[in-house]
């Protein structure tokens, strides 16, 4: 793998169970680089999240994420893995019965961090990253959908990690926060990241165009060497 390259997959096939959901997949994501990965709901996109995060088994062909073989990775290994990986999902997944501050100690608390004061600057970092830092001792339910996706994202980002993955991260929010979104994302590549989007929303490639990658016919096409957009995908 060269230095630049975040993720690298070579002739790989991704099993749920033993069904076979795509097959012959190879591409490479750099570092800094924003990937759309497109397609219709059931077309393979989660799945094909799963095995780069390591909750699904890569069995057929080889793959590198953040410096990781999933084809030789051990279960005691996923949980670093984790951490140079930020996942963000379509339905937050913040802890409801604490506050923003709390949801991101945990993760710190979880991820090893041990020190109160390191742990304070982090949280005030991602959050000030993301708009958010006036909205610390919120509860989750205190904020619209759009302030709970960035605290996702500040969550994401606490253990500065090389890969953004995200499924589906506006599918829940209004047209106009889902730009903002996707701008933070955006804005998040930028500074060295990759960051690969999982989703069915033609809108946000439209505002903001880059790479596609789209799962069709149990297969994964890249734009970066042929069209793959001939309609809107639903």
């Amino acid at each position: 793998m060269t230095l630049d390259r975040s993720i690298t997959l070579s002739n790989v096939s991704i099993f749920q169970e033993h069904n076979l959901v795509l097959s012959d997949i190879t591409f490479n994501i750099d570092k800094g680089e924003l990937v759309y990965l497109l397609g219709k709901t059931g077309s393979g996109k989660s799945s094909l999240l799963k095995t780069l995060y390591s909750d699904l088994p890569l069995s057929k062909g080889e793959a590198t994420i953040a410096g990781y073989n999933l084809a030789s990775i051990k279960r005691k290994e996923i949980p670093y893995l984790r951490r140079k990986l930020g996942i963000v999902f379509q339905d937050f997944q913040l802890l409801t019965d604490r506050s923003v501050a709390e949801n991101l100690r945990f993760v710190l608390k979880a991820t090893g961090w041990t020190d109160k004061s390191e742990m304070a600057k982090r949280m005030e970092d991602v959050l000030m990253r993301v708009s958010l830092v006036s909205k610390a001792h919120k509860m989750p339910h205190e904020l619209s959908g759009g302030e709970q996706q960035r605290v996702a994202i500040a969550r994401a980002l606490l253990n500065d990690p090389e890969v953004i993955l995200a499924d589906e991260p506006t599918g829940n929010l209004d047209p106009e926060t889902s730009e903002g979104i996707i701008s933070l994302l955006l804005e998040i590549s930028k500074n060295g990241r990759a960051v690969l989007i999982a989703t069915h929303d033609m809108m946000m490639y439209q505002k903001f165009p880059s790479r596609i990658l789209k799962c069709e016919d149990g297969a994964v096409l890249d734009s970066g060497q042929k069209k793959v957009i001939e309609e809107p995908v639903v």
